[in-house]
């Protein structure tokens, strides 16, 4: 029997700012871990049609036409089915107070719209990554089932306008509706404040609740330039991936989604990296978001003192800021269109990366200027790490990219480590703080020394990915980026024409090179196998070259990247050669750069060739 896999494209996702579910244009919910990001799965379809789990809604006729769209401003999610036989709308959401306070709950809403149509359900939970099935109680003459003893997540129920029935352990309904008919599903933790009352009452309240918040959020947007839509989407869906109960931003909503198919490269994202989060946090203050800075830089501020005087801060955390657990498979699982292994934790959580520093300390530098400036005990916290970089910059370490092929002298290390003393630097002078300034200074001037000696290859012409290589890294885009090279340096533009030459291909950017790994060779990154094109890295590339002033080809090829956009405007982390969407869905790091790419072409095209002649302001 043949297995079938939906795209990974073809999903939006909902959530509550604790947690998301992916929602297929099917009306599936195939991803959802439950009651956090980073609590085991509820449902993983996704990964594995048998064993996952999944809650579905489905006309009980084949011949039905589905849309799909997000109200317009919100992270509320409409699938539509059409058929000739009638119209029907599944509206998918999590609850959110005005105010933003979660609730654990998934709503699920069915109106007819015209004609008349059958609907079934089924609501099959596979808990603790599909390694558990509890079978379901049903309670209230039939109106409710109680998933009970589900040890890791309390227990689960799911209220119903219509009655359920149970078969093998499992929840369906068939559900009749006519004109202007409805009826809705709440599946929520009856440990973490159950809705109560009529369940009609609930849902309507809920969803007024949830509307006025995203509505609310988007309106305080800051943003007035071109492709307000996209860039809207992606703040919205920027901010569906942070934490109201703690700051954290997550990297991605999934796990073990392959960055190729059938290969080994699947991990888990479902965690907080200080370099997305430090990017995101600074994408959103562009488009006037303040309040996620506030709450972000709490948290790490909270990182920063549970580490020791002598420790850098960790690359990655748990959502509450533990650290991450071990990595380990689910070897039960198929993974998707058979990609495994399927991982959950993340080994990099134990790694060496001197870029982290460097983005934390941007975050709290722009987050200094845009009205949010660090306290006192930040300032201290701050300067005990830049005392210890100071120190310790130099040393082989494994790269922004996590590679696991072994410790180098890398150059994204080395180019956030000057951010990491540039910015402490500015800060310092901005309110006369207190600091070493003179060891400061002859440290940062010392890693540029480094970098603009022993990182460019004079026969590339370029700078390379690690000293002593001859190999590009597409993290070179970020040297103007953050105003490390003036972006129409002669050096630098040879560098942007080299990785056009070698890791792009119209416009579409890898990271660096990979192998086929037919041959059991490793890659760089000590794994077999290639990834696709890296969708932040792409966005990169476009803001580079609006920066430096070719502008009519950034704007070109920033519409062909709008392209690859799933139709509701989300990415995942990388592009394969079809376009087919691949990686953990959706990636915040792409989000960003898409904000951020935006922000600089729109500048570029507003301003003209002046935009970055004026010395800094990224």
């Amino acid at each position: 029997m043949l297995v079938h896999y939906p795209d990974i494209e073809s999903h939006g996702v909902v959530g509550n700012l604790r947690t998301t579910a992916l929602i297929g244009i099917d009306a599936t919910v195939s991803f959802f871990c439950f009651p956090r990001f980073d609590s085991p799965s509820v449902f993983l379809s996704l990964l594995d049609p048998d064993r996952g789990g999944s809650f579905s809604i489905r006309p009980a006729h084949a011949d039905m036409r589905t849309r799909q769209m997000y109200l317009p401003d919100t992270n509320v999610l409409v699938t539509r089915f059409m058929s000739q036989l009638g119209m029907a709308e599944v509206t998918d959401y999590m609850p959110l107070s005005a105010a933003g306070q979660p609730r654990s709950a998934l709503v699920r809403r069915i109106q007819c719209v015209r004609g008349r149509l059958s609907l079934r359900v089924l609501c099959a939970p596979r808990f603790d990554y599909a390694r558990t099935k509890l079978p379901a109680q049903l309670l209230d003459g039939g109106r409710m089932a109680v998933f009970a003893d589900a040890t890791v997540h309390g227990p689960l129920r799911l209220r119903s306008s219509v009655e359920l029935t149970v078969q093998d352990g499992d929840v369906h309904a068939l559900i009749e509706l006519g004109p202007g008919d409805q009826a809705a599903l709440v599946l929520e933790c009856v440990d973490e404040r159950p809705s109560e009352g009529p369940l009609e009452a609930f849902v309507e309240g809920s969803f007024q609740e949830t509307m006025a918040f995203w509505r609310g959020w988007s309106e305080r947007s800051s943003y007035r330039g071109r492709w307000r839509e996209i860039v809207q989407r992606s703040a919205l869906i920027l901010k569906l991936l942070s934490s109201a109960d703690h700051g954290a931003i997550i990297g991605a909503a999934t796990f073990g989604l392959p960055e190729h198919v059938g290969g080994e490269r699947n991990w888990d994202y479902r965690y907080c990296w200080i370099r997305d989060a430090a990017f995101t946090v600074y994408s959103l203050m562009r488009l006037g978001y303040t309040g996620e800075a506030e709450a972000f830089i709490g948290w790490a501020h909270e990182r920063m003192l549970d580490q020791l005087a002598g420790e850098p801060p960790q690359i990655l955390y748990a959502v509450d800021g533990r650290h991450v657990g071990e990595e380990f498979e689910l070897t039960h699982l198929a993974g998707y269109r058979g990609s495994r292994p399927v991982r959950v934790g993340n080994a990099a959580a134990g790694q060496l990366q001197l870029d982290v520093l460097g983005e934390l300390v941007d975050a709290i530098y722009m987050a200094d200027i845009h009205g949010v400036p660090a306290s006192v005990d930040v300032w201290q916290a701050l300067s005990r790490r830049i005392d210890w970089w100071c120190e310790h910059w130099n040393q082989p370490e494994e790269g922004i990219w996590e590679m696991r092929g072994g410790r180098r002298d890398f150059l994204s290390g080395r180019l956030l480590s000057w951010v990491a003393l540039d910015r402490a630097l500015r800060m310092s002078r901005r309110f006369a703080r207190p600091a070493p300034l003179q060891l400061w200074y002859e440290t940062r001037d010392a890693i540029a020394s480094q970098i603009l000696n022993d990182f460019w290859h004079p026969q590339k012409q370029a700078f390379v990915q690690h000293r002593g290589g001859d190999t590009l890294d597409a993290v070179a885009l970020l040297m103007p980026m953050v105003q490390f090279i003036s972006p129409t340096d002669p050096r630098w533009l040879s560098t942007l024409e080299a990785i056009r030459h070698e890791l792009a291909i119209d416009g579409l950017v890898a990271r660096y090179s990979t192998t086929d790994g037919g041959d059991g060779q490793l890659n760089i990154d000590g794994l077999q196998g290639q990834e696709g094109a890296f969708t932040p890295c792409s966005f990169w590339y476009v803001e580079c070259l609006a920066r430096c002033g070719r502008v009519d080809e950034a704007r070109l090829l920033f519409e062909k990247m709008l392209t690859y956009a799933n139709h509701l405007g989300l990415y995942a982390e990388e592009l394969g050669p079809s376009g087919a969407q691949l990686g953990n869905f959706p990636q915040a790091l792409t989000h960003l750069a898409l904000i951020s790419a935006a922000h600089a072409l729109n500048r570029a095209i507003e301003e003209g060739p002046t935009a970055w002649s004026r010395g800094f302001g990224g």
